[in-house]
């Protein structure tokens, strides 16, 4: 049961990572991007149905891709461009995430696609214990894993990730060294809400291979939760990915273990030991916080 509550959690926490990585891109340029669950909405229907289409998976990820970067930029338009309101922004364009899914998703639910597959990786699959959870598992799984500590070199040893960085402290010395403040954020949103819809596709075409309406239920939220779990670094993602991938794959087993607790509280269980580790631990990761992100919540009181 062990082995199988583990290899859940690094399944399952794969949608959610990909979107806490995309979305620590973005804060750490200073923008809060509450659409990020609109962004997985998105990238979960175009995956499915570009895959249910074209009868490619590979296919479906680049349109889920393409679809999430598509929502964070219109996000990212109103609030670097124009100077919304981040906060309101980030759940109106989630709400318009929400009603055009539901709208032109209504043609796929029930229909089968052929997603993906686990991919046991050879001789490394057939370790006791460790090849079961970690080389038995999708191709976008692997992916996610690696895109862990990708994300984290771009950000700490990349010249790309050093001007997100300064967008995200002082973006007023990034404009002195002859670079747009506002184009940095706008390409740090879109490129997060890339990562998002990834998230959304691993969601449909390989962990659930279906789809149903607002099927991302909250996960994008944990995932901006994460974030602060993390302390803004991509590796405590992948930390609390993995944590919050792992209470999931505990109530589905206690579930099909039959044991005699409601089932609408084992469903709330991942969601409510993401909220008691926050309350633990947000006091502590708040200095970690990039500067730009302070401002966000003064111009919203």
């Amino acid at each position: 049961m062990i082995e199988a509550i583990l290899a859940g959690a690094v399944r399952g926490g794969s949608s959610i990572l990909f979107a806490a990585l995309g979305e620590t891109v973005s804060e750490k340029a200073g923008v809060i991007n509450l659409s990020t669950e609109g962004s997985m909405l998105v990238g979960a229907l175009s995956a499915y149905a570009v895959a249910v289409e074209t009868g490619n998976a590979w296919m479906g990820v680049l349109a889920g891709a393409a679809a999430g970067a598509t929502l964070a930029a219109l996000f990212a338009a109103m609030v670097v461009w124009r100077g919304a309101n981040q906060l309101a922004t980030g759940i109106v364009v989630l709400f318009l995430a929400l009603g055009v899914t539901a709208l032109l998703g209504r043609d796929y639910v029930g229909v089968g696609v052929e997603g993906f597959d686990r991919w046991a990786v050879p001789l490394l699959s057939d370790i006791p214990f460790v090849g079961t959870i970690l080389f038995d598992q999708d191709p976008l799984t692997y992916l996610a894993l690696l895109a862990a500590p990708a994300v984290w070199f771009l950000l700490n040893r990349t010249r790309p990730g050093l001007l997100v960085r300064a967008a995200g402290e002082r973006g007023e010395v990034l404009f002195a060294a002859g670079h747009s403040p506002r184009l940095v954020r706008f390409s740090a949103v879109a490129f997060g809400g890339m990562l998002a819809g990834i998230g959304g596709a691993q969601l449909s075409i390989a962990l659930a291979l279906n789809w149903s309406e607002n099927m991302v239920a909250g996960r994008g939220f944990v995932a901006v939760a994460l974030v602060i779990f993390a302390g803004w670094n991509p590796i405590g993602a992948l930390v609390g990915a993995l944590f919050f991938g792992g209470v999931e794959s505990l109530q589905l087993q206690l579930q099909a273990q039959g044991v005699s607790l409601p089932a609408d509280l084992l469903n709330a269980l991942p969601y409510l030991a993401t909220l008691a580790v926050l309350v633990v631990l947000s006091r502590r990761r708040l200095h970690a916080a990039p500067e730009g992100l302070s401002r966000v919540f003064e111009i919203s009181r």
